[in-house]
């Protein structure tokens, strides 16, 4: 399973949210990948500072660079932080069916097509 932190996820992972740590901690234990996306992890460290280095030290969590694809797409967008999410959820030759995206405000992905993980109480 393939899973994309979105900024409000890694806020509520730094907070001590239950469902977001039991979910990193599962994907570890279960071998899922769990990816946290470079711009969404600045937005969550400006939010809430010390979130990038916790999440970056964390094992099993994948940093993903904002390469030249993603910031075309992220270009094409008015915000950084959901853009780079959704590229990074999109398949790819790697994950061809893509990845869910865990959040904690399922109402800023309506309308978008993607698959999520509520981590919201």
């Amino acid at each position: 399973m393939h899973i994309v932190l979105d900024d409000t996820a890694m806020i509520a992972a730094g907070k001590g949210n239950a469902l977001a740590s039991r979910l990193i901690h599962r994907a570890h234990a279960a071998g899922w990948f769990l990816y946290a996306p470079a711009c969404a992890l600045v937005s969550a460290d400006r939010v809430r500072p010390g979130t990038a280095e916790h999440l970056a030290a964390l094992p099993g969590i994948t940093v993903l660079e904002l390469d030249l694809p993603a910031a075309l797409a992220v270009a094409r967008e008015t915000s950084w932080a959901p853009a780079h999410t959704q590229y990074a959820a999109e398949p790819t030759a790697e994950r061809p069916n893509g990845a869910v995206i865990a959040t904690t405000a399922p109402e800023t992905w309506k309308g978008q097509p993607v698959r999520l993980i509520d981590l919201g109480p």
